[in-house]
């Protein structure tokens, strides 16, 4: 077994603090309108459904188990319980690129069913952003790490910090945990009633 070096966990350290700084900015970039119209279509919608891939899917997981605690119906795309999606409900996809191709093409199956579709992206201007009635656009890095990220990367500069992927993944679970919170305000529901949706199987 390889011995364990012992370290100050400054690249543990530098790293949460990176992610704190850019959720910061997501909070201050995010267009309310397209929040508030997020917020309409849940509330309005006969049943939601959340899917995303890899990562973003149990990012969606979670939501669509927090969404089910506060009494409306959710659906995670792809569960073998799954029903089918109808006229009236509301999917959401979770992509940072907006263009991952599994989710793109179900965004698409969505609206010819006639569902809304709700996509939260780091790229508004992806296939699943044009395909959206709704657009959350959680802002990626920065424009002086946009384009030389990746070289960076490859020289060993950003080796330990957070990786390709990890902004938009942590940003969209934080963003999700807030829309519960300002849906509990809408709502009006009680942690003692989100508690008594939860499972008590496990």
């Amino acid at each position: 077994m390889k011995e364990i070096q012992l370290t100050e966990c400054k690249y543990l350290t530098s790293s949460i603090l990176l992610m704190a700084e850019h959720l910061e900015k997501v909070a201050n970039e995010l267009d309310k309108d397209s929040v508030r119209q997020m917020l309409v279509d849940i509330m309005g919608a006969k049943r939601i459904f959340v899917m995303g891939a890899g990562r973003s899917g149990l990012v969606g997981r979670a939501f669509a188990m927090r969404l089910m605690h506060l009494g409306l119906t959710s659906h995670v795309v792809g569960e073998s319980t799954t029903p089918a999606v109808s006229n009236g409900d509301v999917v959401i996809a979770i992509s940072g690129s907006g263009q991952t191709r599994s989710i793109a093409n179900l965004g698409k199956v969505a609206k010819e069913i006639g569902a809304k579709l709700v996509t939260i992206t780091s790229n508004s201007e992806s296939t699943l952003g044009e395909l959206s009635d709704t657009v959350i656009a959680l802002p990626g890095r920065s424009k002086d790490d946009a384009g030389g990220y990746v070289e960076r990367h490859m020289r060993g500069e950003y080796t330990y910090l957070t990786p390709l992927g990890t902004s938009f993944e942590t940003s969209s679970s934080v963003f999700l945990d807030a829309v519960i919170a300002e849906l509990i305000f809408i709502t009006g529901a009680s942690e003692e009633e989100l508690k008594s949706r939860h499972t008590n199987i496990e």
